[in-house]
């Protein structure tokens, strides 16, 4: 098999005259996890839905197993399974009679529906619940039983969008390890998520798009590096104090931004830093009323890299993330 399971290149997409996807391109290694990451609207769904052939791209090209996403669309179907950010199974059957109807659906041989059906619900913790029909379920058994209806027919690539949103720690967590699991035994999984905490913990490599925009590719301890080792943060007691602060230290410390009531400061030499801070804001009278010091995580990544951070409101759906992008004129480059 190809060591590249999914290739994309230079990827567009538009709604009407918004651009959701503008020359988005990467590629994912075979048995990895690889995240797609970025606020609801920033055009993770749509790549999803490209990739998946529910949508036709504008323009660029994307490669699942080596087939073209647009020119063989049945082939790249029996490839995949897709678990999107809402549970697609059916409240009034059972799990049971849910991952048979899958089975039917993707033409798998009769005789072995049942056996998969019933290991599936095992591995996902539902074999106590598989006759009872699935509007009984918590949300969490739901989210898991999504996710191994994607599984039935034993696809090697694996999309998952969102598929932790609105679950508990517990659920979270339950599904962070199959997903390890699946990875071990030779799928390949990508993974759109809003938690960055989701992708350091999972992704071998992740990708942050923003407006329709790929604006960082790399491992996730690459992408941490590159803000030092050490993250402070100083919280002020309203918004005002700390862009006052801001504007006194990003002077000395050009990476300092603030959010709300916070001031975030990158370095590689965090007790020192701190040191300079806080001599320089007791000179002009200030002083924060909150103060702490982290390694950086993806979403301290995230911030430094578009002034906000991941989790953001609104729904994924292809209107509003096709609003999340910039207006031009059809033919624009």
């Amino acid at each position: 098999m190809d060591e590249t399971a999914i290739e994309v290149e230079g990827l567009t997409k538009l709604f009407g005259d918004v651009v959701a996807l503008e020359d988005v391109g990467f590629s994912v290694p075979t048995r990895s996890v690889f995240g797609l990451l970025g606020p609801n609207g920033a055009g993770k769904t749509t790549a999803i839905r490209i990739l998946a052939t529910v949508l036709k791209p504008d323009d660029g090209r994307a490669l699942v197993l080596g087939r073209d996403v647009t020119r063989e669309p049945d082939d790249v179907r029996r490839q995949i399974g897709l678990a999107g950010q809402f549970a697609a199974v059916d409240p009034n059957l059972t799990g049971r009679e849910n991952l048979r109807l899958i089975g039917k659906l993707t033409q798998m041989e009769t005789p072995a529906i049942m056996p998969r059906a019933t290991e599936l619900l095992a591995r996902f913790d539902l074999a106590d619940a598989a006759d009872r029909p699935v509007r009984t379920y918590s949300g969490g058994m739901r989210r898991r039983l999504d996710v191994a209806a994607a599984l039935v027919p034993h696809p090697p690539v694996l999309f998952l969008d969102e598929p932790t949103t609105g679950l508990d720690l517990h659920s979270r967590n339950a599904l962070w390890a199959m997903i390890r699991e699946l990875v071990d035994e030779g799928t390949t999984v990508l993974l759109t998520t809003q938690y960055l905490e989701e992708a350091d913990r999972l992704a071998e490599r992740v990708a942050v798009i923003d407006h329709g925009h790929v604006i960082a590719n790399d491992a996730p301890s690459v992408l941490k590096a590159q803000l030092g080792s050490t993250v402070a943060e100083l919280g002020f007691e309203d918004e005002a104090s700390s862009e006052r602060a801001r504007e006194l230290l990003v002077g000395r410390y050009p990476g300092a931004d603030r959010e709300g009531d916070t001031v975030r400061l990158s370095t590689n030499d965090g007790a020192h830093i701190l040191i300079d801070v806080l001599r320089t804001l007791d000179g002009v009278g200030m002083s924060p009323s909150r103060l702490g010091v982290h390694e950086p995580s993806l979403d301290d990544v995230f911030l430094a890299l578009t002034g906000r951070k991941a989790e953001a409101e609104g729904s994924a759906e292809e209107p509003v993330a096709a609003t999340a992008g910039r207006r031009r004129r059809r033919g624009a480059a």
